[in-house]
């Protein structure tokens, strides 16, 4: 299996492509960063990979592994990411 890619290699891949430097590329991924953690309670969406959306978590019943213990599991909010179809269909092909 490859290795995924570093932020630097990404900023390089970006700078090429789009014909800016390094520096600006690394700028232009930290601003798209703050901006999704600014907005993700709104949901945040990357065209064409898919939406960052904010989910309640009902409260439940857990285990704890080592004892088999009942314990309660609190709600809380989370954070999830949702896949786009067409990024879907990009990587794993049609169906």
């Amino acid at each position: 299996m490859a290795k995924a890619l570093t932020k630097s290699q990404i900023a390089a891949a970006v700078a090429e492509r789009v014909e800016i430097s390094k520096k600006q590329a690394v700028e232009a991924l930290d601003f798209l960063a703050q901006l999704a953690y600014k907005n993700a309670k709104n949901t945040f969406t990357l065209p064409g990979l898919g939406k960052l959306v904010l989910v309640n978590r009902k409260a439940r019943q857990g285990r704890n592994p080592a004892t088999g213990e009942t314990i309660n599991i609190p709600a809380k909010r989370v954070v999830k990411f949702r896949v786009a179809k067409a990024a879907k269909e990009a990587i794993l092909g049609a169906r």
